[in-house]
């Protein structure tokens, strides 16, 4: 009997896993049911030059058909749950899907911390409607702001997200000669945090070219309509910074819908624990991308990026298909091969595989961040939309 396949999200890990099984599964094997909320994928770490210009939406989506074989079988909807002793998803239009096997590639939500007010008041960038109220929003309110009382747009949260959307924001504001003050706000003392100083202050200078205003050291305490408590304690008051648009990209969590499965998580983040297999806490249902805490030795787990999705995903679908036909499965381990962050029209590039150089900017990071992008919208898509999509990188 043909064994029912189900793959999850249409994330990195989603798209990169059918791309993978499809090459790995024989014919009669295994039937791929690929299941997701839209019908295209998003070149998420790029998603961010859509509030400069809404116009690079085309470029940065890439429908599921491109990508999928036509023996897979797509429907556009809203997986709500899991039942692994039944091997069953749920669907928000009350359908319910079998499967002997199921990877789950859903990413994660924005995790906002218990702050008082933040998940009300905050804009998030996880999708393309994030994207577009991002630009709808900072539009708005650079047409009621003047030079003398400019509107602020402040951007929570120093990591990758945060930095490349403060940038495009700054991007923004010069295109349109618009009057926009935009700070960035990271709680730790650095911005992006964790990261080797060298590249922690190459990010600020190229951001303070850009008029980013930049604040650390204390975190986000409290939100209301149009004011932004930083730090405080019981004997000293918060500082008060006053806003038009709130862009929250602070951290990450597991997605409710996948709370009861019978799957073990992590209680903290929510997340789906997994082995370097990709195998959970029950053998038929499998996890990638940002929706698992991987496991890689130790305590260790893969980080949550798109390049180690990509690098997953290859791994995470040929093992499905192992399991169909009762093969070992691989081991995986993430391999870093560097990163890449653009501050509007310009990137910095750290530790790169190959380049004798550790940090550096100028048009070898800007050209290795577009090849990076290009390089992946190529594998799941074609050469021509890779080609299409270069400049808008």
């Amino acid at each position: 009997m043909t064994n029912k396949v189900v793959v999850v999200g249409s994330g990195y890990a989603g798209a990169g896993a059918v791309k993978a099984f499809e090459d790995a599964v024989q014919p009669g094997e295994a039937e791929l049911t690929w299941i997701s909320d839209t019908d295209y994928h998003l070149v998420l770490h790029e998603a961010h030059r859509c509030i400069r210009d809404p116009t690079v939406e085309s470029k940065v989506t890439i429908p599921v058909e491109e990508i999928k074989s036509p023996t897979t079988a797509f429907r556009e909807a809203r997986v709500t749950g899991l039942d692994a002793d039944e091997r069953e998803l749920s669907l928000a239009d009350g359908d319910t899907v079998d499967y002997d096997y199921c990877l789950l590639a859903v990413g994660t939500r924005t995790a906002f911390y218990g702050i008082d007010g933040l998940e009300e008041h905050s804009l998030t960038l996880k999708s393309l409607e994030d994207t577009r109220e991002i630009n709808r929003r900072v539009e708005a309110a650079a047409e009621a702001a003047t030079a003398d009382d400019p509107a602020h747009v402040i951007v929570g949260g120093a990591g990758l997200s945060g930095i490349q959307t403060a940038g495009e924001i700054a991007g923004y504001r010069d295109d349109n000669d618009a009057p926009i003050e935009v700070t960035l706000v990271e709680g730790l003392d650095e911005i992006f945090p964790g990261n080797d100083p060298e590249v922690q202050g190459k990010l600020r200078g190229y951001l303070e070219d850009e008029d980013v205003a930049i604040e650390t050291g204390e975190f986000i305490s409290e939100v209301d309509d149009d004011t932004v408590s930083i730090g405080g304690g019981e004997d000293e008051p918060p500082t008060e910074m006053g806003y038009d648009v709130l862009i929250w990209t602070g951290g990450i969590t597991g997605r409710d819908e996948f709370a009861d499965t019978g799957v073990e998580k992590d209680d903290r983040s929510n997340r789906v624990h997994a082995d370097q297999t990709f195998r959970t806490s029950d053998d038929r249902v499998f996890a990638i991308g940002d929706t698992a805490l991987v496991e890689q030795g130790g305590e260790d787990v893969a980080p949550p990026t798109a390049q180690a999705a990509w690098q997953a995903a290859e791994v995470a679908g040929e093992n499905l298909a192992r399991q169909v036909r009762g093969a070992p499965l691989k081991s995986w381990t993430h391999d870093d091969k560097g990163t890449l962050v653009s501050v509007g029209e310009r990137a910095v590039a750290h530790d790169v595989v190959g380049m004798p150089i550790s940090t550096f900017g100028g048009l070898p990071a800007v050209f290795l961040k577009k090849f990076v992008a290009a390089r992946w919208i190529a594998q799941v898509s074609s050469v021509g939309r890779a080609v299409g999509a270069w400049t808008d990188m």
